[in-house]
């Protein structure tokens, strides 16, 4: 079938991207489901700095590549063998695909497929092979969903269905920034009765971050972001203290559980400098390979510290993002919130602008 989207042709596009334009709308040609594969029409996705860094070459992926990754939609058809989910449902992508089979999926979500992860390198579903085409060439897939286009073909590993009654814009964020943030708390951070949680970065990740941890009540809820406008926001959202990185380390702000969300070395430190003695710095952000932190060895010795990466939020998709539907839908978890912007498809130049300058925390592109 013939559909429309945003396709990358070279990384490293020269800012502003309005005027460079990295992103080609172009009709495609997508193949129909193969066995254990779904066509999703999508409904809403969101723009997200895992695609910007695509986009940048922060990190490198293979071209031409349909972008897009963090998505809700309606399935339209089910390849052989899909008895699970049925035409009509909505489904949630999540960019990390898990087979179930590898020794990385026996560890409870902490450590990512390893057949997922080589998939989405090579820009392939988890089944193998393309489904996208201009003419004759193929077209890569982004994470294994490609979202910035009308529809898609994606592995039945690259979803989980919800509810009709949560809305696409709301269902969209579970699937990247609710997972990635709330299981950075939850799942890697495992805070206890009573502990603080710092959350270090109010982008996407950070605020959904935020919103899990206040959800959970333990104890405060301390965001840390340079811009004034996101402190703002974080406090709206439920902090309890919210603080320049400055105003923090000069405060002394110790918590018991610090997570870093903003992808930069700078970040890392404050995160590291803001954990108290026995607690557990989660790092959560992507930040350029070749990005180096200054680190002391005997700060954590002395204080029993705990430093732990978090890749998708150290998350079970199918498990966490139910848990995070439930608690959106009891009204605990007001993902509704983290959405800055609807825009539409031919937007999205002007978009990568707006998230690279830190403008936005969620725009989503709405079809």
């Amino acid at each position: 079938m013939r559909i429309r989207g945003a396709v990358l042709r070279a990384i490293g596009a020269e800012r502003p991207f309005a005027q460079s334009r990295p992103l080609d709308l172009v009709e495609l040609e997508l193949d129909p489901p193969g066995p254990g594969e779904l066509l999703v029409r999508i409904e809403a996705a969101g723009l997200c700095h895992s695609d910007l860094s695509v986009v940048d070459g922060a990190r490198p992926r293979p071209v031409p590549m349909l972008l897009g990754h963090e998505a809700a939609g309606i399935v339209e058809a089910v390849g052989d063998g899909v008895d699970d989910v049925v035409a009509g449902q909505r489904v949630v992508t999540t960019f990390l695909p898990r087979c179930g089979e590898c020794a990385a999926c026996a560890t409870d979500g902490r450590l990512p497929c390893e057949r997922g992860s080589a998939s989405n390198g090579a820009g392939e579903l988890l089944g193998g092979g393309r489904r996208l085409h201009e003419g004759a060439a193929g077209v890569h897939h982004h994470l294994g969903v490609s979202a910035f286009a009308t529809h898609a073909v994606v592995d039945r590993r690259s979803v989980v269905p919800v509810g009709d009654d949560v809305p696409p814009q709301v269902a969209a964020v579970l699937g990247c920034a609710m997972l990635t943030g709330g299981g950075a708390v939850i799942n890697a951070g495992r805070p206890a009765e009573g502990d603080d949680i710092v959350i270090v970065g109010l982008g996407g990740v950070g605020m959904a971050a935020l919103l899990a941890a206040v959800s959970l009540g333990v104890g405060r809820v301390i965001g840390v972001d340079a811009v004034p406008a996101k402190l703002d926001r974080a406090r709206e959202l439920g902090a309890h203290v919210a603080l320049s990185p400055d105003e923090a380390i000069e405060q002394g702000l110790r918590a018991p559980v610090v997570v870093e969300a903003a992808g930069h070395p700078k970040a890392f430190e404050t995160a590291l400098a803001l954990t108290a003695p026995g607690g557990t710095t989660v790092t959560v952000g992507l930040p350029h390979p070749d990005a180096r932190s200054s680190v002391s060895p005997l700060t954590l010795t002395a204080e029993a510290r705990t430093v732990i990466g978090s890749y998708l939020g150290s998350a079970v998709p199918s498990r966490d993002i139910p848990r995070y539907e439930q608690l959106w839908r009891e009204g605990r978890l007001p993902v509704e919130e983290l959405v800055t912007s609807e825009i539409a498809l031919d937007d999205l130049n002007e978009a990568l602008d707006t998230l690279a300058d830190g403008r936005a925390i969620r725009q989503v592109v709405r079809f």
